[in-house]
């Protein structure tokens, strides 16, 4: 109703201007009938009243579905009014959420082939690398053992292209189950032996054998994988400890690092942000802590960050729901 008489206040204001305009030139040339003059008034007013009656009941539901927000997509298909304004705003409306449809089509398309040709490759990229790791064991040799250490870097990298990616489909490539949390946590320092040994950085797990959380195993090793190699990173150098600690409720890293700065502390999990420390660093690449922040955001568990600049890093996973 509101926006009905927003638009034909115009209206409203124009045609009694008119009518006190008509009555003021008869009046100003000597036409002294003043019922006669407020008769015809009456009658213009009557007509005006007559034709906005008309146009309201014509275009209530224009009015009503212009001033109601659109909850679903499908409803722009429905008829405004069979008023010639209404129809054709309806055929405009259902031209464009068709047009609409098929660009968004185009686009899921698009985004599913690159997310194959992205797997694809770098499983493509994978076999290479197992090769090359597999010629490297065989050789004592510290030009080999650098290049192992060169294709560790690779294959993380790889992993955290193929999981970004993935994200994107995770809802399809999750499975929820018991983890044995000690199990998963040896297995995650074993993958980053060769990093703990060329940082000088030693692990020590601090978790019950007999522990286990509702999580999913895969996602929750890649979040531990990316949780340690910075705790490694940023403790390199120090002949430091970093601790992995859990019980049923949480589990988390700490290390006694070079800490985080507390102005970075509220943007480590944004994409792409390293900060200070990302600096100083210059292989940081923003995303780890990102990629850990939708994974648990999506599986259904909390995390937070507790750091002091030249005392360490703390990060808990928190298993919040159970599933």
């Amino acid at each position: 109703m509101k926006l009905f008489f927003r638009d034909n206040l115009a209206l409203i204001i124009v045609n009694i201007a008119q009518m006190i305009a008509v009555l003021s030139i008869y009046i100003m040339d000597g036409y002294r009938n003043y019922l006669t003059a407020l008769y015809s008034l009456f009658i213009g007013i009557c007509l005006l009243t007559a034709y906005l009656f008309y146009r309201y009941f014509t275009h209530k539901d224009f009015y009503k579905r212009l001033s109601n927000p659109v909850h679903k997509l499908d409803e722009v298909n429905e008829m405004l009014g069979f008023s010639p304004l209404p129809e054709a705003l309806t055929h405009l409306l259902k031209s464009q959420h068709t047009q609409y449809m098929n660009e968004l089509h185009l686009q899921e398309r698009k985004r599913n082939d690159h997310l194959t040709f992205i797997n694809q490759w770098v499983h493509q990229m994978k076999t290479p690398l197992s090769v090359i790791q597999l010629i490297t064991q065989e050789e004592d040799d510290e030009r080999f053992t650098s290049i192992q250490e060169e294709v560790d870097k690779i294959g993380k990298g790889l992993d955290m292209v193929l999981y970004a990616a993935r994200l994107e489909t995770f809802e399809h490539d999750f499975q929820v189950g018991p983890v044995n949390l000690r199990k998963i946590a040896e297995q995650a320092v074993s993958e980053n032996k060769r990093l703990f040994i060329k940082n000088r950085v030693y692990p020590e797990i601090q978790i019950d054998p007999n522990i286990f959380v509702d999580s999913d195993e895969k996602w929750l090793m890649f979040t531990l994988n990316q949780l340690i190699t910075n705790a490694v990173k940023y403790s390199a150098g120090k002949s430091q400890k970093i601790f992995i600690q859990g019980s049923q409720r949480c589990i988390e890293v700490r290390d006694n690092g070079i800490g985080i700065p507390k102005s970075d502390i509220k943007r480590v999990f944004n994409p792409f942000y390293t900060g200070e420390n990302g600096r100083r660093y210059r292989e940081s690449t923003g995303m780890g802590l990102y990629l850990v922040k939708e994974i648990c955001d999506r599986i259904g568990h909390d995390i937070e960050v507790e750091s002091e600049v030249g005392k360490g890093t703390t990060v808990k996973i928190t298993f919040l729901t159970k599933m």
